[in-house]
């Protein structure tokens, strides 16, 4: 067993956390909406904070379809992830929920135009379903 901050959690179930988050980097740079949706947590209640496109400003995102349509609208430029793997860390909230940090470079820039990589901390929350695990929420932090 690992002991994490907030308790004891199996490291198998740190492991498929860790290969789903593999999974939805490889989808996010392969610009691929259909694995990133069977990703998601398929839920009015999932939830990213990201650029609104109008305000520029971090806005709430709620629910998988919203969700999809806004990475649908960054895949139109440049978007890619280039995560830290050796700094990925997870931590159980509760039984059957997850959080992973993962330091990420995130290049965004809308097409035609040149992107510069910036520094985030990528916090995700993981649920266990029925179906296995699944992404609820996405929190990336710019460091400054």
């Amino acid at each position: 067993m690992m002991l994490t901050v907030s308790g004891w959690a199996r490291a198998g179930t740190i492991d498929e956390v860790k290969v789903l988050f593999s999974k939805f980097v490889t989808a996010q740079n392969a610009h691929d909406l259909k694995a990133v949706g069977e990703i998601l947590l398929d839920s009015p209640q999932f939830l990213w904070i990201t650029r609104d496109p109008q305000s520029g400003r971090p806005s709430p995102f709620w629910g998988h379809d919203a969700a999809l349509k806004r990475f649908e609208q960054y895949y139109q430029g440049t978007w890619k992830l280039e995560p830290k793997p050796d700094e990925i860390k997870i931590t159980e909230l509760s039984p059957g929920v997850k959080q992973l940090v993962a330091p990420t470079l995130i290049s965004i820039a809308p097409a035609g135009q040149a992107a510069q990589p910036s520094l985030f901390l990528l916090s995700h929350i993981y649920v266990k379903t029925d179906a296995g695990w699944r992404l609820a929420s996405i929190f990336p932090i710019l460091v400054p």
